[in-house]
């Protein structure tokens, strides 16, 4: 196959034709959207003679309704993994989805992130900020971290990166998780929390590190939250999913924890200033910058690009659905 026309969608600061890897595409057609858009009329127009499908990351759902009126579409080619994209639609409608799931490299973009949020967090940094610019100087009274316990609920690659970065701090780090990760972190040297509950008690900060599958969904209770300490921080850079649909809201608002840090969110783009996340203040947020790094969009979309290469020379790689 010679060179194929290639759509990119979500690319919301035109930031990948600046990348060094964006040249791995010269020779084939490319078309690049910047805003976002879930609408499948819209998406099927824009898409109508599309041969290869670059994703960022979930920012766009593939549904087999958009599919079937994508009739040219050939490659989906993304990294990590796929919860938005209908892989049994895609094997009808004879779509290959290529995409590396990089099994033994964490994302340190979004490992740095975390600890950026922890530090935001425990120092008040953006409300500091806030105070000064307004005039005020001071706003309260911040914590230190060394000495107390971070805890890590979720023991794959970003969390083993940010229990290092606690180790760095002095946090005494405590973790939960799977049972397979909890062996794979005792074996580190790690100290495992009893059970679920007795973790959420004991950690001042704890930081979500979990896909969202079915068996992860709503995993975090209104209860392991309440069991929070009053001055606890929680961290979550993974997916909003992972707590249990408002609770952490109710919690925040109860006291327990005391703050919240967030870069995930039920929906995305949040545009809703009246969200309640975005309203409270004992909330810091940021847009789902985990992964939005020049270095990361580098290491990303050079895998993305090399599997758009392979499959227009009819080998491809990294298929996740094999026919």
């Amino acid at each position: 196959m010679s060179g194929v026309k290639v759509t990119i969608l979500d690319d919301y600061f035109d930031t990948l034709r600046t990348l060094a890897c964006y040249r791995k595409l010269d020779g084939h057609d490319v078309t690049i959207w910047t805003d976002h858009v879930q609408d499948v009329d819209a998406l099927a127009d824009r898409l109508k003679d599309t041969e290869a499908l670059v994703l960022i990351r979930e920012r766009t759902k593939i549904t087999s309704e958009l599919l079937a009126r994508l009739p040219r579409l050939r490659l989906i080619s993304q990294r990590s993994v796929f919860p938005h994209i209908d892989i049994a639609a895609c094997n009808r409608y004879g779509v290959t989805v290529s995409s590396n799931l990089h099994a033994d490299s964490p994302s340190y973009a979004t490992a740095e992130l975390t600890w950026g949020l922890v530090l935001a967090a425990a120092r008040k940094i953006p409300q500091q900020m806030a105070s000064l610019r307004a005039g005020h100087w001071q706003l309260g009274v911040g914590r230190t971290l060394r000495g107390r316990t971070l805890g890590i609920f979720g023991y794959g690659r970003i969390g083993r990166t940010v229990a290092g970065y606690g180790d760095a701090f002095g946090l005494d780090v405590l973790v939960w998780a799977g049972a397979a990760s909890r062996a794979r972190a005792a074996t580190d040297g790690r100290t495992v929390a009893a059970d679920q509950r007795s973790f959420f008690a004991a950690a001042d900060v704890v930081s979500l590190h979990l896909r969202l599958v079915d068996t992860t969904r709503g995993i975090v209770t209104a209860a392991d939250l309440a069991a929070m300490k009053p001055d606890a921080i929680l961290v979550n850079t993974s997916r909003a999913g992972l707590i249990a649909p408002g609770a952490l809201v109710e919690a925040l608002r109860a006291g327990r924890p005391g703050t919240a840090a967030v870069d995930v969110f039920d929906q995305e783009p949040l545009r809703d200033p009246r969200d309640p996340l975005l309203t409270l203040d004992n909330v810091i947020a940021t847009p789902h910058l985990g992964y939005v790094t020049v270095e990361e969009y580098e290491l990303q979309f050079s895998d993305i690009f090399d599997q758009i290469v392979a499959y227009a020379a009819g080998t491809p790689i990294n298929v996740v659905n094999p026919r």
